[in-house]
């Protein structure tokens, strides 16, 4: 097992390139399954959730060339198995999208239980509700989702919660579904819309992706030969925002779309953080003390679940006592036992973390507990006296595209190594 070493107290400085949009990408690979023809899709991360996500298609029968480092061809043409129950389904949450896109396709679809990150309760009660409404029989069986329907019919779906995966595996299912589909309180983020851009690219007819009512109408066939881009991630980019403003940086991140990073950049600034947009990146930096704040966490576009671990270490450099109040996922606050071995003064009351600014961070031992709990520990560690060790890297891999060297190239001291080597 690998595990990061990281020398602290380094002001981050210089420019930084985001990647392909995670949570995009592992929306719009199984959305190509609905295509019995070839797509090319680029700006794709290189990170280990797309790694294994490859190599499940693959157990299908797709087909994946590199066009480049950042480019795939997918030819599903011979894709035959609706079937994905082997290890890898364990590995991440966005293997749910399987579900909907086998369904679309074959009618049918048997898929394991998703797995991922572990903070707290994820249901798919609202996937199964929306495969149902449009026809399909439900069975859950040996840790296996069984789904089956003669025909596939639109159907008026109201989501009882805001749900990012449900609305997609939603949308996969409904694209070729005869008549219309209506999706009520779907869910509003940015990947949701690429997802549907790309869909539609493909022929389908999606209208109101990015706002609470989507409708699809559906068709009978999608059409190859597209090049999609997907956009970029705003939760690497956020990351990188918060890097910057936690080591009193100055850092231009690239390759953004600044309306998305909306909340996170207002509360920078509400922190006495500075920020310059332009089109397509957002500089960062610190002069001044940063100023105490309190955050909610909510559905798009509210302050997003994935950036509150690195914004807590941000809040920890600020004068006075913030809060965080998680109202997406019920058990999110694991990380902060591991910034407290680190000097961290915060506890947790129910879904609010308390957190009081100013003191000394020092480097010790802490596990990544998962993907953005390991970042916020690598964060931790660029600001904290000393050095920092970072263990269960494989979960900060599974979202971040070479995060070592892009924080080594603004000025970070980083190496990686393995249980093996020496310090």
């Amino acid at each position: 097992m690998d595990k990061l070493l990281i020398r602290g107290q380094k002001r981050l400085k210089g420019e930084v390139v985001i990647s392909g949009a995670k949570n995009a990408a592992l929306g719009i690979l199984p959305a190509a399954l609905l295509l019995s023809d070839v797509c090319t899709v680029e700006n794709i991360p290189n990170i280990l959730d797309i790694a294994i996500l490859r190599r499940i298609m693959e157990s299908l029968g797709a087909k994946f060339i590199d066009i480049d480092d950042y480019t795939l061809r997918v030819d599903a043409t011979n894709v035959s198995s609706y079937v994905a129950t082997g290890e890898d389904m364990h590995r991440f949450r966005g293997s749910y999208y399987l579900m909907g896109a086998l369904l679309g396709r074959f009618k049918k679809a048997v898929v394991t239980f998703p797995g991922g990150c572990n903070f707290g309760s994820r249901p798919i009660d609202q996937h199964i509700k929306g495969f149902e409404a449009l026809g399909a029989k439900v069975e859950i069986q040996h840790g296996h989702i069984k789904l089956s329907a003669n025909k596939l019919t639109g159907a008026n779906i109201y989501l009882d919660v805001v749900s990012v995966g449900a609305t997609v595996n939603i949308m996969l299912a409904a694209v070729k579904a005869e008549g219309v589909t209506t999706i009520e309180n779907a869910a509003k983020e940015p990947h949701i819309v690429d997802i549907a851009n790309f869909l539609n690219a493909m022929g389908a007819d999606i209208k109101g992706a990015g706002t609470d009512i989507i409708r699809i109408r559906g068709v009978k066939e999608l059409k190859g030969n597209v090049v999609h881009s997907i956009i970029p991630d705003m939760i690497e980019a956020g990351t990188y925002m918060i890097a910057a403003a936690a080591t009193r940086g100055d850092v231009l991140v690239k390759n953004v779309i600044p309306k998305h990073m909306e909340s996170l950049s207002a509360k920078l600034v509400e922190m006495n953080v500075k920020i310059q947009e332009y089109d397509d990146s957002i500089r960062v930096w610190v002069k001044d003390r940063l100023s105490r704040a309190n955050i909610k966490t909510l559905p798009y576009p509210g302050f997003p679940t994935d950036l509150q671990p690195p914004a807590a270490v941000l809040l920890l450099q600020a004068e006075g006592i913030s809060t965080i109040t998680e109202s997406i996922f019920d058990n999110r606050f694991q990380y902060i036992d591991e910034l407290k071995r680190m000097g961290a003064k915060a506890r947790v009351e129910g879904r609010m973390a308390v957190i009081e600014g100013g003191s000394k961070l020092t480097g010790a031992p802490v596990k990544a507990l998962d993907l953005r709990a390991g970042a916020a520990c690598v964060l931790a560690g660029c600001v904290a006296e000393g050095v920092t060790e970072v263990s269960n890297v494989s979960y900060i891999d599974r979202g971040y595209e070479r995060m070592v060297e892009k924080l080594n190239s603004l000025g970070a001291d980083i190496r990686r190594v393995s249980d093996s080597d020496s310090a």
